[in-house]
């Protein structure tokens, strides 16, 4: 077979064909791996540095001052290496306020800004949304060439309705709401959905981006039942899903954490790829072999590599191994790309290269 650019490679597999070899990518390089890791080197500097299979996650939008959504932040006390962070929004009919933690590695939400039911009615009324740089996709995709694909997310804490409004109100909140007071749930819901409809039309037609990202952890199997999985996910994502094909866009749906109880679901909202794959030893439910039969054929795979138990501290030959076995599951007959099952943040280089040395050698016949 003919070798192919890692661009023709990418989209080759998420269109379910069989490239020359697998993909093999990272989903979205970690500032402070880079940084600590890695040389400092960009993210695309890196996966030309490793030999990999560049899909370089882009969302590049501009700064929003609005009068009606005014947001001060206030330094709170943290431990030392740590910040506390507290941010309170003023609109004309009230506040919200939230909580951001973090430290070198990483960062994460306290509290969060919608603390009663009434508080989604201000973000309907008040909050903004995002402009894109249009010039700053274009700069990165010509920046890449042929070395890869492009991604994008749609606007949000998470892609999904329902997995943004749990980044909003809170999991433990959200779930409970959608068994005491599911109105309400689809209320908020809504109000995400249409300020996400509204965004997606204005902002990403004629963006140079292969493939967008939807979902995200909070309606995995991990958290959620399939029942409420089918009730307050799916029929936001088939919309959004819809409306992004009739962009041109492919699709990814991202569910770290569990998802072999919702497979066929996940088909079902006419994603056109699956990640991340989650493995067992990463705290999914990931069984390659069975996933592959169930729906290999429908939408195509990226992740199952185990960034921590194998690429962090794995051998030469644990993560050969490690990347034959996916190869031969995930990969077979193609609609494969091999990538991280989701962030990671102490890979050595060393182990990086092997990854992609060992990936290399995963040829089609």
């Amino acid at each position: 077979m003919k070798s192919m650019t890692p661009r023709e490679r990418l989209l080759t597999a998420i269109d379910l064909g069989v490239p020359d070899r697998v993909p093999a990518s990272v989903h979205q390089w970690q500032p402070y791996h880079l940084k600590k890791y890695m040389n400092g080197l960009s993210e695309l500097e890196a996966f030309r540095y490793c030999g990999l299979d560049a899909s370089l996650g882009v969302f590049a939008a501009k700064p929003v001052e609005d009068p009606n959504w005014k947001v001060e932040v206030v330094n709170l006390p943290a431990p030392e290496g740590e910040t506390n962070v507290q941010r309170i929004i003023t609109t004309p009919e009230g506040q919200l306020e939230y909580t951001i933690s973090s430290n070198e590695i990483t960062g994460f939400m306290t509290t969060h800004p919608v603390k009663r039911k009434e508080d989604i009615y201000l973000i309907d009324k008040y909050m903004p949304t995002p402009p894109l740089d249009a010039a700053e996709y274009k700069r990165r995709a010509d920046e890449m060439g042929d070395d890869g694909i492009v991604r994008t997310c749609v606007w949000g804490e998470q892609g999904g309705p329902w997995q943004d409004a749990v980044s909003l109100h809170g999991t433990t909140e959200m779930i409970m709401a959608a068994a005491d007071d599911p109105d309400w749930v689809f209320a908020f819901l809504d109000i995400l959905w249409n300020k996400k409809e509204k965004w997606m039309k204005e902002n990403l037609p004629g963006l140079p981006v292969d493939l967008v990202e939807t979902g995200g952890g909070a309606a995995s199997s991990t958290v959620i039942s399939p029942r409420y999985f089918r009730k307050f996910c799916t029929p936001y994502d088939v919309k959004m899903h819809d409306l992004l094909h009739e962009m041109g866009f492919r699709v990814v749906y991202h569910t770290c954490g569990g998802m072999m109880p919702i497979l066929e679901m996940i088909v079902e909202n006419h994603c056109d790829a699956a990640e991340t794959l989650t493995p067992p030893s990463m705290g999914g439910d990931a069984r390659p072999q069975e996933l592959k039969e169930r729906i290999g054929d429908k939408v195509s795979l990226i992740g199952g590599v185990d960034q921590s138990n194998v690429l962090e501290v794995g051998t030469r030959e644990q993560i050969f191994a490690h990347v034959r076995e996916l190869f031969e599951t995930y990969g077979k007959n193609g609609g494969y790309v091999m990538s991280p099952s989701d962030h990671f943040f102490h890979v050595p280089l060393e182990n990086m290269l092997i990854y992609a040395e060992a990936a290399r050698e995963c040829v089609y016949g």
